[in-house]
């Protein structure tokens, strides 16, 4: 018993302390200071026993030259302004962040292909890194991960002498949506900026509705009846739907929209 009461003090001060650590404000979080060393240590450390560990389970797929030509153009849309290129620098907001994005020309060196892939597809937090499996198709994400892994070997005008494939169509999801996947999915698409929405933790600024029992209500947004297909409709295209709304077309692809409109019919 003395030793569980000793065990519960303990406790009892570090959360003090804590709490103490959090509210004082001592803390400062500006990206203009850096992470002590232990700090960003740790970080690190965790990020990337986190990456192998799950990476494991990926099986690659031949990344042959198509995938490369096809993964340039992906790179160049949605991976240069971070992450720059051979000769190329990424854009000023990037240079600001902390961290600052990886040179990707390194992570090929040292990363598999498998590991590549897990992050290009889930992100990672407390980084700008986005989960890319909510923007990009499969067939995609291993055109982007087969080019990125000829990064270390290309030239400056290597790189820019390179053509470009148009990427894959975006997969389509055939029959019922995955509520489970539409929960994160509704985060990925930063929902919860403008909802209050049970079960996704967020910013809590809710300036549109509650999305709390949506699915007893009778129509969405005033103009739809309630229905999956409805609501996968309003997801995709809430301006063509009903102009002038404040929602935003978020460019949600079809497989997004059944999961998340799987995940909503869950909220009663």
């Amino acid at each position: 018993m003395r030793v569980l009461r000793c065990i519960a003090a303990v406790a009892l001060l570090l959360a003090a302390a804590g709490a103490v650590f959090v509210y004082s404000g001592v803390y400062d979080v500006s990206a203009t200071d850096q992470h002590l060393f232990p700090t960003y240590w740790t970080i690190r450390a965790t990020m990337e026993r986190s990456v192998a560990v799950r990476a494991r389970r990926v099986e690659v797929p031949p990344l042959d030259d198509v995938r490369v030509r096809r993964g340039v153009g992906l790179y160049r849309e949605h991976c240069l302004r971070c992450h720059g290129a051979p000769g190329v620098a990424p854009e000023p907001f990037a240079l600001g962040m902390t961290p600052v994005p990886e040179n990707l020309a390194y992570v090929a060196k040292t990363w598999s292909a498998a590991e590549v892939y897990w992050t290009v597809r889930n992100g990672l937090k407390m980084t700008a890194m986005p989960a890319w499996q909510y923007r990009l198709g499969d067939d995609a994400m291993w055109d982007v991960v087969a080019f990125v892994k000829q990064l270390p070997s290309l030239s400056p005008e290597e790189y820019e002498a390179m053509r470009e494939l148009g990427p894959p169509e975006r997969e389509r999801q055939p029959g019922a949506g995955d509520a489970r996947r539409g929960r994160q999915a509704i985060q990925q698409y930063a929902c919860v900026t403008c909802h209050a929405i049970p079960g996704v933790v967020g910013s809590q600024a809710p300036v549109g509705p509650s999305l709390a029992r949506i699915a007893t209500r009778g129509f969405i947004a005033g103009v739809l009846p309630n229905s999956a297909e409805n609501m996968e409709l309003w997801l995709i295209a809430p301006q063509d739907v009903k102009p002038g709304t404040a929602m935003p077309d978020l460019d949600m692809s079809p497989h997004d929209a059944k999961d998340i409109a799987a995940y909503l019919a869950t909220l009663n």
